[in-house]
């Protein structure tokens, strides 16, 4: 009896350990201090970071996490004179918190900046800002990367004539249902929606085929809300949000709203957007010379929103930031100062205050969780 006892114990202390951590995937570019991706391990009840390993790699800027957790998807970003933009495939081992190199291929454009891979965990979708431009691509078994399905060249511009001399694709979204892919293109100030075949890995033209934004507003990022009603779009140029009512791949403005202090005059440089997992706050990050997050509340019946504050990152130049899967964190990327500054967020005000944690690493850019085990 002693000894199922002690194994009952051990099985506990062995599952809250699991339930308390989870590991940390960090993007960087590798033109400073980084060697490529990082890993480390998260406590989520303290805030507590530990690394744990890094895998080399040029510039993987923006990562993506398979749904089974298995596998990461990672776009190089190059220009041509760097042999052009790649997107490469890694197994993880979740035992050890390692990744190894499966294979790369081309990416069809220079500089890409965005990865994400569909909700069956077959596709993957990525965005090249030099190119002005997107590439589907079959995951083939043991997690690799085929050629590309399809492959989608934009053609435009808009009215910011050093930002938005051509076409820009900045992101690309798998709708909830995983039907429609969503692509925010800055140059073009445009967000174009495309049907997705999930059986051919194919692209065509919604019934909605886009959803322009003001000219010179230069969209980034978007983010769907937990209910799927709603989709909040991220504007760089201008640092305006834009609240849109969200039907079956058709987008309807609800609001658009500043996420500057008020008076503040400089430039945004908004980046990144996220929604906490309850629905009820809206994050974004500023860099350029504001290197602000503003928290906005949710209106639950309406999807609009209120501003509720405004948080320094301590840094500069926060690019990807996240929200810890206990929702008790959040982590900002500060490319310009090489670290990782961890706020403590109250669930109640959805506001956030500095918990001394930190993680040093070079040019920080892109943050991804993986459950451990």
């Amino acid at each position: 009896m002693k000894i199922i006892f002690r194994l009952v114990i051990l099985l506990q202390v062995l599952t809250v350990n699991a339930q308390e951590n989870s590991y940390l995937l960090i993007g960087t570019y590798t033109s400073g201090k980084s060697e490529g991706i990082y890993v480390y391990t998260f406590n989520n009840l303290t805030g507590k970071a530990q690394y744990k390993s890094k895998i080399k790699a040029s510039n993987p800027s923006y990562i993506s996490v398979s749904p089974g957790k298995q596998y990461v998807y990672a776009a190089f970003e190059q220009g041509s004179k760097e042999g052009g933009g790649k997107i490469g495939a890694y197994h993880f081992d979740n035992k050890t918190g390692e990744l190894s190199f499966i294979n790369e291929q081309p990416s069809g454009g220079d500089g890409p900046c965005f990865v994400t891979t569909d909700k069956t965990g077959k596709w993957v979708a990525e965005a090249n800002y030099g190119g002005g431009s997107l590439s589907v691509y079959p995951i083939k078994m043991g997690g690799g990367l085929d050629a590309p399905s399809d492959f989608i060249q934009d053609n435009g511009s808009s009215t910011n004539k050093d930002r938005q001399e051509k076409a820009h694709v900045h992101s690309t979204f798998f709708s909830p249902d995983n039907k429609f892919l969503l692509v925010p293109d800055l140059g073009m100030d445009k967000v174009m929606i495309y049907n997705f075949n999930q059986q051919k890995g194919k692209l065509t033209a919604a019934a909605q085929p886009f959803a322009k934004t003001e000219d010179g507003a230069g969209p980034r990022h978007l983010i769907f809300s937990p209910n799927s009603k709603y989709v909040y779009l991220m504007q760089e140029l201008s640092g305006v949000v834009v609240a849109y009512k969200y039907n079956s791949g058709r987008l309807t403005v609800v609001q658009k709203i500043s996420a500057a202090k008020p008076g503040f005059k400089g430039f945004m440089g908004s980046a990144d957007i996220h929604v906490s997992a309850d629905g009820k706050f809206l994050y974004c990050s500023n860099r350029g010379e504001a290197n602000t997050i503003t928290i906005f509340k949710i209106n639950p019946a309406t999807g609009k929103l209120t501003i509720a504050g405004y948080q320094s990152v301590m840094g500069d130049a926060p690019r990807n930031f996240s929200i810890d899967p206990s929702g008790n964190f959040l982590l900002v990327a500060n490319q310009k100062t090489d670290n990782i500054i961890i706020f403590k967020r109250n669930k109640l005000t959805g506001l956030l205050t500095d918990t001394g944690n930190k993680i040093d690493v070079g040019n920080p850019v892109c943050l991804k969780w993986i459950s451990m085990n």
